[in-house]
């Protein structure tokens, strides 16, 4: 699934993959396996090539542990094929837990940009505001390259480490001098330069992973159908509170104590800065406002550990029908 210039991978797409290795006249070796599994992977998933947590833990399942002896071992075709299928599982599996969100960038944001006379206008106005740190009207030919880093992944344009031909780009049009230019000149100087970015990008778009983690409830799922591990959760949050006994005070109490330990039971962290959280947040707090008193009764430990369950649990359904992302520290 994608959204708003990103895309999930969260193991779907590798479940269609045919599992048939290529025609072999003679047998396939496992380590010649292993190359044929990461390409038709990587193929799936744009290009990507597999984290090492995720390979790693592939090689492991399909060599039941025995890296060394599975590479030198010689596969018959439906042998190959059962081993694939097991390879792109594990894969796949390990996805649908932890899925990966990445851009790809083909020069599609760019080329929209560039299309739209007033968009192409406001944007080239905006950078050079932000350059022109002097405030003088004029900034140095060669900030273009921060104009650029400015833009960055989220408006469609590669680092230089993702994306070296950018330097190259960048020279073609002069765009590294010390000349001075207004902000009329800096327009003129930036639209063939992302014009170029746009063109290499559509003939050969590249993936990047992005510094942010999807949160879809699996996780929350998982501690919600384990008992033995939610009841110790849960004990373990109320130990830091001496006063769920309050009878008013109980919904503000559940509220302190899932925002401090959302982490350990699979939530975002709460910030104001990320609006889709903030709200997922705001929505569920509100149906804990609204909560009948008379089916709400947290006066006791039991009472207290079942509402804030069935907050854990609405928090659950919400980010099964609506994710939400939210950075990372990687």
């Amino acid at each position: 699934m994608s959204n708003t210039g990103l895309t999930i991978f969260d193991g779907d797409v590798l479940r269609s993959i045919d599992l048939s290795p290529p025609e072999l006249q003679h047998g396939v070796t496992g380590a010649q396996l292993l190359e044929i599994s990461e390409s038709k992977v990587s193929e799936s998933l744009s290009g990507l090539s597999l984290p090492p947590n995720l390979k790693d833990a592939a090689i492991s399942r399909v060599s039941d542990g025995d890296d060394v002896s599975f590479r030198r071992t010689e596969f018959n075709q439906q042998q190959a094929s059962e081993k694939l299928g097991v390879f792109i599982s594990a894969v796949a599996d390990a996805l649908r837990d932890a899925p990966i969100v990445v851009s790809v960038l083909d020069g599609s944001m760019l080329k929209m940009f560039l299309e739209d006379e007033d968009d192409f206008a406001m944007l080239a106005e905006n950078l050079f505001t932000d350059l022109d740190e002097e405030d003088n009207g004029k900034i140095c030919k060669s900030e273009i390259r921060n104009a650029l880093v400015h833009m960055g992944v989220e408006m469609g344009v590669p680092s230089l480490s993702e994306f070296p031909i950018l330097d190259d780009i960048i020279k073609k049009h002069d765009a590294d001098g010390d000349e001075e230019l207004g902000q009329a000149q800096f327009a003129q100087l930036l639209q063939p330069v992302l014009q170029g970015i746009a063109d290499v990008l559509h003939e050969k778009p590249i993936t990047i992973v992005q510094n942010v983690e999807i949160f879809t409830g699996s996780r929350l799922r998982k501690i919600l159908a384990d008992e033995k591990t939610l009841k110790c959760l849960i004990e373990k949050t109320i130990l830091e509170v001496t006063n769920w006994k309050d009878s008013q005070g109980w919904p503000d109490l559940i509220k302190t104590l899932i925002i401090k330990n959302g982490k350990e039971f699979g939530l975002p962290p709460l910030s104001s800065d990320n609006e889709p959280v903030a709200l997922l947040y705001k929505t569920i707090f509100a149906q804990l406002n609204n909560r009948d008193k008379q089916t709400a009764d947290a006066s006791t430990k039991d009472g207290f550990m079942d509402a804030l369950k069935d907050i854990l649990r609405k928090f659950e359904d919400l980010l099964e029908t609506t994710p939400v992302y939210s950075a990372t520290n990687l």
